[in-house]
């Protein structure tokens, strides 16, 4: 049995979220998300790390993704790793890690839009999710 690496991030949206369609109209959106973590270092003081992650959601969650978070937003992603390679324009084989999502929470409130939908507090599951396990509840997020 082949196994997926699960990967769960809280952060930052660091991009607006760019949504694009397959040849076979099927909708793509990713964004980039942003998580710090906090440490004191050995003379007492405070550093901060930043870790990137590239997020790639598919079907009705790109939409939702795409209509609801913007950059700056709050946003729980949970979905599988993935790990691909890509020759580029310098002729050197490039690798890049991304989060492909099944479930992505909105963590926080969108501003008030005149005339704007009420926000979604969390985007639909996908198919995949919906077969790989149960959901996880807010009350299970490890903040």
């Amino acid at each position: 049995m082949v196994g997926h690496i699960r990967i769960i991030v809280i952060g930052n949206v660091g991009t607006d979220p760019e949504m694009r369609y397959t040849a076979q109209g099927t909708p793509v959106t990713t964004f980039r998300l942003a998580s710090s973590r906090v440490t004191n270092n050995p003379a007492g003081e405070r550093d901060q790390a930043t870790e990137w992650f590239t997020v790639v959601s598919w079907r009705q969650l790109a939409e939702q993704v795409n209509q609801y978070l913007n950059k700056g937003r709050r946003a729980y992603v949970e979905g599988r790793l993935q790990s691909r390679s890509f020759e580029g324009k310098d002729s050197k084989t490039h690798f890049i890690n991304e989060i492909v999502a099944d479930r992505v929470l909105f963590l926080d409130r969108a501003p008030d839009r005149p005339g704007a939908p009420p926000q979604p507090q969390e985007a639909p599951e996908s198919q995949e999710s919906k077969v790989a396990g149960q959901p996880v509840e807010p009350e299970d997020l490890p903040f």
